[in-house]
């Protein structure tokens, strides 16, 4: 029988359609909508009384504003958003006990990192910026680059230019200052970079060489400043002839075979939907936990979209370290966001709203889904490396470009990026492998689309089944094997830095 609504707990008071449930078509065996139900959004399974909770997830996402009849369509509008969980009431280590899924694969072919870390999954020249007064030139070098000099180099997968509106016009010595400072820092030496480092400054900018290098990284032989150089063609030559001087020893590097203890992945999900709760998040974080039974290490973030469901994450922190850690940086959000004059309620988007998501609260408990249930064993500030392996939330905005930016930083070499609405969203510097939360949006864009996790909802796949997809198509990307779609157009989004300090 077709599926025509989803109830995904036993508590929930409300079950969301699987496609338009039309006024007095029956929902649910002995439920007539008494209206029309749109596509992902939810209807009522008894009567609600008015400032009784909604339930979904099995966790109450709102109270109601007035009451609401069984066979009615609970709308944006019916709720009243809760409080979040207060940060001093969590506790910390006592769900780290789940059973993970078999990984079917130990194994994948990636670059061994020079500067030691996580391995790549590609081998790209990375031409890093200290100013985005740089930017002009170095775009037109790139073109020359790619189009003169690549094609001799067939073991270099790309060339990719890191620009950003940083570096000047800041205040340097903020104390936020530090984040998109040290996320700079660690793009210059991300995994997909092979071990080479190239940079381009200006002059005169106030984010500095030092700032931004290590101390072993050799300024004469890796830095090129545009001011210290005559004319326009000069520059377009000299970035050209450093360009060539990497590309020769990058195409020498080779694919190994890897553990999985040596890969790093990121999750994310954008354009989100009621469905990407039920479909698409479940089976990445089921892929995830597969990645982490066999050693490897996977990043989650989007602090918006975690806060309300902190208390469990705390619950699956595997010590008093890491759940402290993530206390700082709720709180630290929070404050972030009072000091703007906004809170989590900005959030989410009118394209969740029409997906049927109607508050933060229940989109937060469809995106922690993607973390899977392995413990958190670290919790990393914006833009930070990990430090252990397994499962570990790294701590972003929810902005889609933020986010990927950040984690880059923090070294993923690869993204899994799910999707409701549907988003065009990619990294230049590592694969991003889109997986969409309903058949409707894999039929609309069957060419950006890598897997379709709608076939959950309709009943054709299981969570399992998908994950384990999702997680041999990760190898597969991970390992050279396959292109994800945004790779293969050249789909590739800006740099966007997470700067909270003042902009002078």
């Amino acid at each position: 029988m077709k599926r025509t609504a989803i109830q995904l707990h036993q508590n929930d008071n409300v079950a969301i359609a699987v496609e338009l449930i039309p006024v007095g078509q029956e929902a649910l065996p002995g439920l007539i909508a008494l209206e029309d139900i749109p596509q992902g959004h939810k209807i009522a399974l008894h009567d609600i009384l008015k400032d009784s909770p909604i339930v979904r997830y099995g966790v109450d996402i709102g109270y109601a504003m007035h009451n609401i009849s069984r066979g009615r369509c609970v709308k944006e509008t019916s709720l009243r958003l809760p409080v979040p969980p207060k940060l001093e009431d969590m506790h910390w280590g006592i769900n780290t006990s789940a059973a993970l899924p078999t990984a079917t694969r130990s194994t994948f072919k990636g670059f061994v990192n020079p500067w030691g870390g996580p391995a790549g999954t590609r081998n790209l020249l990375g031409i890093s910026t200290t100013v985005q007064c740089v930017t002009g030139v170095l775009n037109i070098a790139v073109q020359r680059i790619r189009q003169e000099l690549l094609p001799r180099y067939p073991y270099v997968d790309g060339i990719v230019a890191l620009n950003h509106a940083y570096g000047c016009g800041v205040a340097i010595n903020a104390p936020d200052a530090d984040i998109p400072i040290r996320t700079l820092r660690n793009l210059v030496r991300h995994p997909n970079f092979g071990g080479e480092v190239m940079a381009l400054g200006l002059g005169c900018e106030k984010l500095t060489l030092e700032m931004m290098l290590e101390k072993e990284d050799n300024i004469q032989e890796n830095v090129l400043m545009l001011q210290e150089i005559k004319g326009f063609q000069a520059m377009i030559s000299a970035i050209m002839e450093m360009a060539e001087r990497k590309l020769k020893k990058l195409n020498q590097r080779r694919r190994q075979t890897l553990p999985l203890s040596d890969l790093l992945i990121g999750m994310q999900c954008g354009g989100s939907d009621a469905f990407s709760g039920v479909t698409a998040n479940p089976a990445a974080g089921y892929a995830a936990d597969m990645l982490v039974q066999a050693g490897g290490t996977v990043l989650f973030s989007e602090a918006t979209e975690v806060r309300d469901g902190a208390h469990l994450i705390a619950e699956r922190c595997a010590d008093e370290i890491c759940f402290q850690k993530l206390v700082s940086e709720m709180r630290w959000y929070d404050d972030y966001l009072t000091r703007g004059g906004a809170d989590r309620s900005a959030n989410p988007t009118p394209g969740n709203k029409k997906g049927g998501l109607s508050n933060i609260v229940e989109k937060a408990m469809g995106s922690i889904a993607k973390s899977g249930t392995a413990p958190i064993v670290e919790v990393l500030s914006p833009g930070e490396k990990p430090t252990k392996k397994g499962m570990i939330y790294a701590n972003t905005s929810a902005s889609d470009f933020v986010c990927g930016t950040s984690q880059l930083a923090s070294g993923i070499t690869l993204q899994v990026f799910m999707t409701g609405r549907g988003t065009p969203y990619g990294l230049a510097a590592a694969p991003v492998i889109k997986i969409c939360s309903r058949n409707e949006l894999k039929e609309q864009w069957g060419d950006l689309i890598d897997i379709n996790a709608g076939l959950i909802a309709t009943g054709e796949m299981t969570i399992t089944e998908v994950g384990t997809l999702l997680f041999n198509e990760i190898l597969d990307v991970a390992s050279g094997l396959k292109k994800p779609a945004a790779e293969e157009y050249s789909i590739y989004n800006d740099l966007c830095l997470f700067n909270p300090a003042p902009i002078t």
